[in-house]
C-alpha cells in the first residue's frame, strides 16, 4: 500500500486566447484577425479570464500537505499518472473524454470554468466546490469505457468512441467480423464503436440519419453501440453488418486490408494506433471504468 500523500493533477487545455497569440504573435495582431471576421477579441479574453481564474481556484483547494501536478491537454500521452491521483479537469466536458482514456481507476472532478456555457455533462462542478469535494472524498459515478486491442498487443481505451479507419477519413477497406460470426468484406469512411457517455455524440449524429438505429446504451450499462460509417457497396464489398450492439464480453473484429489504418479515442487522433495490410484489431467493453465525481 502506498504511503505517498495523494497528488491532485490539475488538466486543462490552452484557451483560445493562448492558441490565438502562438499563432499571432501579439494582442493586436490577434484583435485585427478577429475583427476582420466581425468578432472581438474582448470575448477569447473574458474565456481565457475565466479559465485562469478556475485553475487558480482549484490551486488554492488542494490541501497544504498534498502533492500537485498539472498537464496540458496535448501532454496527456506523456504523463504518467499515479494511482493515489486524484485528477481534476478544468474545461469542456471533452476534456475528461481525453484525460479517460489514459486514467485507470484514480477518480476525476470535472470543473467547468464557465457555468452555463458548457453542456456540463462530465465538467459538473464549479471550481468553488473542489474543496469540499477533496476533503469529503465524495462517492464516484462509474462510466463504461471502450477498449481497441491489436494482434501485436497494443490497445488503447475510450470514454465516448473508438475509431477506426483511414487516417485522412476516405475510403478503408477491411473485413468485419461481428460476434454472432458473420463476417463482411467492406469499404467505408470506418467504424465507430461508442459507450453509453459517447452515444449523444458522434454515434447520435450517425443514429439520427438511420431510421432503425440500435438503441444506445446508457452510460453506465456494460454495453457499446457500433456504426459502420458510409459503407459503399460494389462486386467486391457489402453493406449488410452496418450497426449493432456489443455486449460485455463480446467483440467486434477488423481486418485491415488497406496499407494503413489508424485507431483513435474520443477525437484524439494525435495519439492513434496504426495497423498495417492484414493487421487485426477487436474492440469490446473495457474491464476498467470512469471514476467521476
Amino acid at each position: 500500500m502506498s504511503t505517498l500523500s495523494p497528488r491532485v493533477v490539475v488538466v486543462s487545455r490552452r484557451s483560445e486566447l493562448d492558441e490565438l497569440l502562438a499563432r499571432h504573435g501579439t494582442r493586436g495582431a490577434a484583435a485585427y484577425f478577429l475583427r476582420q471576421r466581425g468578432r472581438d477579441l474582448e470575448e477569447v479574453t473574458a474565456r481565457h479570464e475565466a479559465l485562469r481564474a478556475a485553475l487558480t481556484e482549484v490551486g488554492a483547494a488542494v490541501p497544504a500537505d498534498w502533492r500537485r501536478g498539472h498537464v496540458e491537454r496535448a501532454d496527456l500521452p506523456r504523463f504518467l499518472f499515479g494511482p493515489e491521483d486524484v485528477v481534476v479537469a478544468v474545461g469542456q466536458d471533452g476534456l475528461v473524454a481525453n484525460v479517460a482514456k489514459y486514467l485507470d481507476g484514480q477518480p476525476v472532478i470535472g470543473v467547468d470554468p464557465e457555468p452555463g456555457r458548457h453542456p456540463g455533462v462530465l465538467v459538473r462542478h464549479e471550481a468553488k466546490a473542489v474543496a469540499g469535494l477533496l476533503r469529503q472524498h465524495a462517492p464516484s459515478e462509474e462510466r463504461t469505457m471502450v477498449v481497441a486491442h491489436l494482434d501485436d498487443g497494443q490497445e488503447l481505451y475510450g470514454l465516448n468512441e473508438v475509431y477506426v479507419g483511414h487516417a485522412s477519413h476516405q475510403s478503408a477497406r477491411y473485413v468485419l467480423g461481428t460476434p454472432d460470426g458473420h463476417r463482411e468484406r467492406q469499404s467505408s469512411s470506418g467504424l465507430i464503436v461508442g459507450t453509453g457517455t459517447g452515444a449523444t455524440g458522434w454515434c447520435a449524429s450517425i443514429a439520427r440519419e438511420r431510421g432503425a438505429a440500435p438503441r444506445p446504451p446508457a452510460p453506465g450499462d456494460r454495453e457499446l453501440c457500433w456504426f459502420v460509417r458510409e459503407a459503399w457497396p460494389s462486386p467486391t464489398t457489402g453493406v449488410r453488418l452496418d450497426a449493432g450492439l456489443l455486449a460485455g464480453g463480446e467483440e467486434i473484429e477488423l481486418t485491415s486490408e488497406s496499407e494503413r489504418l489508424v485507431v483513435f479515442a474520443d477525437g484524439l487522433e494525435s495519439d492513434a494506433l496504426e495497423l498495417s495490410w492484414g493487421q487485426r484489431v477487436r474492440v469490446g467493453v473495457a474491464e476498467r471504468r470512469l471514476h467521476m465525481t
